[in-house]
């Protein structure tokens, strides 16, 4: 069965992309042993798997969305959908600060001169507000609530509320300054001096802008930057917030129930480790027990395979084939892949051979899947005493 939200390899538009990107490759000569492939011209191919990430996240979201039932999607968005009256109070608002124009103009002589022009100023600049947030909140609802992608509504929602920030600063200035050069100065010197006292908030801006379009980690995704390690919950405009997996008080990936923030300047200088990439939201992970040299080493391979491959059925052999597709069209081509469960030996300092069995999963999966496979390893492995021999307590 497909997981819901694999990019299906099959689709006419990732199709093409893939086909695109694998134009721009010259297959080397075939008399020529090498291991590097000439690529095409660099920034197409960027250009080309940058559209193929995309059209991944699109075919992502709208599997995620019809594989739901339609009574759970109702129901969600009947949860989500905000009340029919939201425009009420700015229709009050709007009709409270009306009045009180109306009332400045029709008695001009209730206040003084100056103080009518500064009221009447005040009131026009908080109508101008009202309108503002009234008709972000009405994008909000019938524009970007509508959308199908909850990473896209995010991240819309965000840079929307702040261009409604900006938009109130600018009115609230336009109200407080009349002449506008000396605002102009007075926000320059303001500006130098918050500059270099601010400077670590203002890159963390700059990296918020980075890791909208850039993308190094989405909200949804699993990730490792420093030594943090974790789901992401929140990309807000100066940190990121990730719900700890691990940590110091686990050896799983099982989440610690601790929150983790870190400014977005990290971004810049700490590599991050994402596992949930779109076009392959999948990692290969391993599962070892230590045998005697003395064991049946074909029996073990085979019971391992076996028992892996019953566990994981055919998912594996889907992800290889997108895996394998995936590496035809980069340089990184020559590496052997195999589309089920492969078991290695290796050798162990402590006289012991290690038995590893190695297989694809999905991130978030990953410990479920490695401790089923661990329970069933250990039980047909354990069935034949005779042909597997594991060290005992005594001898290690």
């Amino acid at each position: 069965m497909r997981p819901k939200n694999a990019t299906d390899p099959e689709d006419p538009e990732v199709k093409d992309a893939l086909s695109a990107l694998q134009r721009g490759r010259t297959t080397p000569s075939p008399d020529i042993q090498t291991d590097q492939v000439t690529n095409g011209p660099p920034g197409e191919q960027t250009q080309t798997l940058a559209r193929l990430e995309q059209v991944a996240q699109e075919c992502a979201a709208s599997k995620e969305a019809h594989e739901q039932p339609r009574e759970a999607r109702k129901g969600e968005g009947e949860r989500r959908w905000p009340p029919k009256w939201w425009f009420v109070p700015y229709l009050i608002g709007l009709a409270i600060l009306g009045v009180a124009l109306l009332i400045l103009d029709w008695s001009p002589t209730l206040f003084g001169p100056s103080t009518s022009i500064k009221l009447r100023r005040y009131l026009l600049g908080a109508i101008g507000i009202t309108v503002v947030l009234g008709l972000t909140r009405a994008v909000e609802i019938y524009g970007v609530g509508r959308l199908r992608n909850p990473v896209s509504r995010f991240n819309l929602k965000r840079i929307l509320r702040l261009g409604a920030g900006l938009i109130s600063v600018f009115i609230v200035v336009s109200v407080l300054f009349v002449n506008w050069y000396a605002a102009v100065v007075s926000l320059g010197l303001i500006s130098l001096i918050l500059g270099f006292a601010l400077q670590t908030p203002i890159s963390s801006f700059v990296g918020w802008i980075y890791i909208l379009t850039r993308a190094p980690y989405r909200v949804g995704d699993r990730i490792e930057i420093g030594d943090a390690r974790g789901d992401v919950i929140d990309v807000s405009y100066l940190d990121t917030t990730i719900w700890e997996i691990g940590g110091r008080h686990l050896s799983t990936d099982h989440p610690s129930g601790r929150l983790i923030k870190f400014p977005n300047t990290n971004v810049f200088t700490t590599p991050v480790y994402n596992y949930s990439w779109p076009l392959f939201p999948y990692v290969w992970n391993e599962i070892k027990f230590e045998i005697a040299y003395e064991s049946d080493l074909a029996f073990v391979a085979s019971t391992m395979e076996s028992v892996a491959l019953e566990e994981l059925g055919s998912s594996m052999v889907e992800k290889v084939k997108r895996y394998r597709e995936l590496l035809s069209a980069t340089p990184v081509n020559d590496v052997q892949v195999n589309e089920r469960p492969v078991v290695l030996f290796r050798t162990n300092p402590n006289t012991w051979l290690e038995a590893i069995v190695r297989y694809l999963v999905e991130p978030k999966d990953a410990g479920q899947v490695k401790s089923t496979l661990t329970r069933k390893l250990l039980l047909a492995l354990n069935a034949a005493p005779d042909r597997v021999l594991f060290p005992k307590s005594n001898l290690r």
